[in-house]
């Protein structure tokens, strides 16, 4: 009898220079021992400049929980890119992503992606997820910012008829509004969800004030609230959840109670780039790569760029699951413009650009 070492030994070597998971992966394109892969089955176009991407995910993915993303990898050039997207489908469907043309990776995403094609994945993570215990929600959300939000309410409103969903999206134009007309054949369809849409081209911006939600949505107060989109209306929904926290409350009607908690996602957060002077070699030893790196790029994308598997989580200096030991040299903060580093010290390096030099233990 042939143990299945001697066998996998014996079958590389006739199969050579395919190992024997890349043979398999000939007839199986989602099958690796090494990197964890997903194959296209369906891309529909969603606006002029987006679209959602259906996939298949091979061994290793595990079921994702609706709110959360996942790290896509894309090949360019023949150099591997890794982005963060948000997972728009279902919790407990295939995996989906919606992508809007704003880079270079989401491009080629939107522009080129066909079924069959291979993307490379890393497991869904994320914390802006529905709560554990059934609560009336209010969903905020601007522009692409509702691509997990769209995941949360197709998995919560037609699945539970005691689910109490109220979305406020605002975007430019309804031409570039996602899922628009979805969302309002499920508001049409179930009465536990409410969708207001506010186009800011039509409306002006979103105006955070007591009055404007009075208006739109009478019980806010009452609501646990969730917000995702660009920098600034997350800002405003911070300020004004907060101002509305600190005030006095002295009228006993319900409807005028602190206002409820407030969970944001954010996709990016405010960068400062280097002084002119700053930059430098990066190495990367353990992968044996050496690239030079401006003094604005976080040494994440640097990595990224340069086809480096990259450990990331927020990428924007929160979650620190982008941390790496520092061998040698200093990076600058570009959240505040401090130039610091020790040997041994754990950088974060979706925040931090080389001021110099620098070895990276990676």
């Amino acid at each position: 009898m042939i143990r299945l070492p001697r066998l996998a030994r014996a079958a590389s070597a006739l199969i050579t220079p395919l190992t024997p998971e890349d043979f398999l992966a000939l007839f199986n394109p989602v099958f690796s021992a090494r990197q964890l892969r997903g194959v296209v089955t369906r891309v529909e176009r969603e606006t002029e400049n987006s679209a959602t991407i259906y996939f298949r995910p091979g061994p290793g993915w595990h079921a994702h929980r609706a709110g959360q993303w996942a790290r896509i990898g894309v090949e360019l050039d023949g150099v591997r890119h890794w982005r963060s997207y948000s997972l728009s489908a279902a919790a407990g469907q295939d995996p989906a992503i919606t992508v809007t043309d704003a880079g270079a990776v989401s491009n080629v995403l939107v522009r080129n992606t066909r079924p069959g094609n291979v993307l490379f994945l890393a497991p869904p993570q994320g914390d802006f997820v529905l709560p554990e215990h059934p609560r009336a929600l209010l969903m905020l959300t601007a522009g692409s910012g509702i691509t997990p939000v769209m995941s949360m309410i197709r998995t919560l409103v037609p699945r539970r008829p005691d689910a109490d969903v109220v979305l406020l999206h605002s975007d430019r134009t309804p031409e570039v509004s996602l899922f628009r007309e979805e969302l309002n054949e499920l508001a049409d369809q179930f009465p536990n969800l409410r969708v207001t849409h506010w186009f800011t081209e039509e409306r002006g911006r979103l105006d955070f004030t007591a009055g404007t939600f009075d208006g739109l949505c009478p019980d806010w107060r009452s609501r646990a609230a969730y917000a995702c989109g660009p920098e600034g209306f997350l800002d405003d929904a911070e300020l004004f959840w907060a101002a509305e926290s600190a005030l006095p409350r002295t009228d006993p009607e319900p409807g005028h109670a602190d206002p409820g908690s407030l969970t944001i996602e954010r996709f990016s957060t405010s960068l400062a780039g280097g002084a002119g002077h700053d930059g430098g070699l990066v190495t990367f030893e353990t992968s044996d790569r050496e690239i030079e790196a401006d003094g604005e790029t976080p040494l994440l994308d640097v990595g990224e760029d340069a086809g480096i598997l990259m450990p990331s989580g927020c990428r924007m200096g929160i979650c620190h699951s982008c941390l790496l030991p520092l061998r040698a040299g200093q990076v600058r903060d570009l959240r505040t413009g401090e130039v610091h580093g020790d040997p041994g010290q754990l950088i974060q390096t979706c925040v931090s650009a080389a001021a110099g030099p620098v070895n990276l233990d990676h």
